[in-house]
């Protein structure tokens, strides 16, 4: 059996088995992973020398696109899904969910139904996206709390709807965002929770009693916690405090530098605890473009200022996230006052709590992995090298 050894990356591979070398991000030192099949079989000391981190592979929980690829096409393209998934691995992230946002009912099954069709036409696609995550329509049609999602197509949840969903992408959505305000949604809630969906609450104006309901029927997130607000609300009776104070609640959280100041970052952290809560992209099509003026199908006219920030065009309202969850950790390390692997647990294993428990590194876990730097100065990790289930990833 012909076997390889490279010295400079630390990687001893055979036909059938390699060991992965890195720092572990826990207390620094050496670390190898022993994969077999795509499979970790084992987590051993290593030999030392080595100075790139090694981490399961991010789990990006919304991604509603990147690098011109979108998951809200007017049209059915599985070919985009495809492109889609390439550019999230090649950022770190081995596991995502597609994320559909509030549009008519045609075009969200129409959304599902090429997520399906790429999955059943690319394991790649199908290993690394394990369900569908549609943000609305059922959320709140008030301005500021709506975001950029069309007023238009907002709309009361329907159980009925919600099994179209299903029926076109083969049982393919698997995390709900909503807003509790809506009557009767506490039977939507349960049903869905019940039949294994994973509810967030988001983009609301409901009241904290309306939430706790939500919460006791089922919901287990809040989506990008601190967003999809409007810029004044109720010192007391709004819906932030009551998702903060119930740890029944994990919360998603976009650590761009524009969605969320600093020190609110912190205070969510701290309030809710490392262990409840989740970095997330939110990034949409034009991320990884050159700054201007696009056209998008989320939010319509939007402007990527030089800084990262993308708003509606001539507005200040935020149109989504632009940057990729790798450029998150750092900023949640140094705003949060967290250590690198509180941060990257908030991107690996505490994601991965809702997609099959993975995102550790553990025997039978998937040989997802990342080998990152962190010390160009850059503000977030530079990826060398990716394998998803096992296999280092190319980019072919």
């Amino acid at each position: 059996m012909q076997v390889l050894w490279s010295l400079c990356n630390g990687i001893l591979e055979d036909q059938m088995k390699r060991a992965i070398r890195g720092r572990n991000p826990n207390d620094g030192r050496s670390i190898e992973v022993i994969v077999e099949d795509g499979r970790v079989q084992a987590v051993v000391e290593g030999g030392g020398g080595e100075e790139a981190w090694l981490s399961p592979g991010l789990i990006d929980l919304q991604v509603n696109g990147y690098g011109g690829d979108d998951v809200n096409l007017d049209y059915a393209d599985p070919e985009v899904i495809h492109s889609l998934t390439r550019k999230m691995i090649a950022t770190g992230v081995t596991t995502y969910l597609p994320t559909i946002i509030t549009a008519s009912e045609a075009k969200i099954t129409m959304a599902l139904g090429a997520v399906a069709e790429a999955r059943r036409c690319s394991k790649l696609v199908a290993d690394t996206v394990p369900y569908v995550h549609v943000e609305g329509p059922n959320i709140s049609p008030i301005d500021g709390y709506r975001g950029a999602h069309s007023e238009e197509h907002v709309r009361p949840p329907s159980v009925a709807e919600f099994a179209r969903w299903q029926q076109a992408s083969d049982g393919l959505v698997g995390m709900v965002t909503l807003s509790p305000h809506w009557q009767g949604v506490e039977d939507y809630v349960f049903r869905l929770s019940n039949d294994g969906v994973y509810v967030a609450i988001g983009h609301t104006n409901a009241t904290p009693e309306q939430i706790r309901r939500a919460v006791d029927a089922g919901a287990k997130l809040s989506t990008h916690l601190g967003n999809g607000s409007p810029g004044m609300i109720p010192r007391h009776a709004n819906a932030l405090w009551p998702q903060l104070a119930d740890d029944r609640l994990t919360a998603t959280l976009i650590a761009d530098g524009h969605h969320l100041p600093g020190d609110m970052l912190k205070t969510i952290v701290r309030a809710k605890g490392t262990e409840r809560c989740i970095l997330v992209s939110d990034a949409v099509s034009v991320a990884g473009l050159p700054p201007g003026r696009y056209e998008t199908p989320v939010g319509g006219k939007v402007e990527l200022h030089k800084n990262g920030r993308l708003s509606l065009a001539e507005t200040e309202f935020l149109a989504g996230a632009t940057l990729p969850l790798k450029d998150g950790i750092l900023r949640a390390v140094s705003c949060a006052g967290i250590s690198l692997a509180e941060a990257l647990r908030m991107a690996t294993a505490n994601p991965g709590r809702f997609v099959r428990g993975i995102g550790t590194l553990r025997p039978g876990a998937p040989a997802n992995l990342i080998r990152f730097t962190t010390a160009d100065n850059s503000g977030s990790l530079t990826i060398e090298r990716v394998w998803v289930n096992g296999e280092e990833w190319s980019g072919a």
